[in-house]
């Protein structure tokens, strides 16, 4: 479990298709493989990391496969690469990491078990004196999870919904969040990983089954 308050930026430095070509082009520009696997360079999250231990790579849960030289090797399945957006990174990209919660520690943003949803599209950005509101397409399947002054994580980022629509909803950048994760370059027409509140989930399936 995770409480979607990223620890550090990294930085992609391999990534290699399921199919055994090696490094280049991921799954979804041409690799014919259905899986891929990660080396991301990251010294905060990888000072303790080891073999089975979980790491969130934009909001999506991954389990080290290998630790060397300040960076982690992980293995990406293909239900990740149709749920999320990990296909489009490339050696370069910048992630936000994010170690697993320790139980003694504060839960500083809400529960985000790192099994992305869906995918959105940033829309648009509005900067204002302090902040910045981003806007973000919503998949229709997801739109019911999302309300107004709820959670929602957005490549592991947790935020709080500022307004919620039918298919976008918006939410409120602060300075600390542009300057430490990706969320801060991300520009319109880029992909963005979400994860609706878990709770919202369970609420509906257990008062779907009051109502039957």
């Amino acid at each position: 479990m995770f409480t979607g308050i990223v620890e550090e930026l990294g930085e992609v430095v391999a990534v290699e298709s399921g199919d055994g070509g090696g490094a280049g082009p991921g799954p979804r520009d041409g690799g014919d493989g259905d899986s891929a696997r990660l080396t991301v360079r990251g010294e905060l999250v990888t000072g303790d990391a080891r073999l089975g231990d979980s790491i969130a790579v934009n909001g999506v849960c991954l389990t080290v496969t290998s630790v060397e030289e300040a960076a982690f090797t992980a293995d990406v399945m293909k239900e990740t690469l149709d749920r999320s957006c990990l296909g489009v990174l490339r050696p370069g990209s910048r992630v936000n990491l994010e170690r697993a919660v320790r139980v003694d520690q504060r839960l500083g943003g809400h529960i985000v078990q790192g099994h992305v949803d869906g995918t959105g599209v940033i829309l648009s950005r509005e900067p204002a004196a302090n902040w910045e509101i981003v806007r973000i397409s919503l998949p229709a399947d997801l739109a019911r999870y999302v309300v107004e002054k709820g959670s929602v994580a957005v490549d592991g980022v947790s935020l709080t919904v500022v307004e919620a629509a039918a298919d976008w909803f918006s939410v409120s950048l602060i300075p600390t969040t542009l300057e430490l994760t990706t969320l801060g370059g991300k520009q319109p027409g880029e992909p963005v990983n979400l994860e609706v509140d878990v709770i919202a989930k369970y609420v509906e399936k257990l008062t779907a089954g009051m109502r039957a």
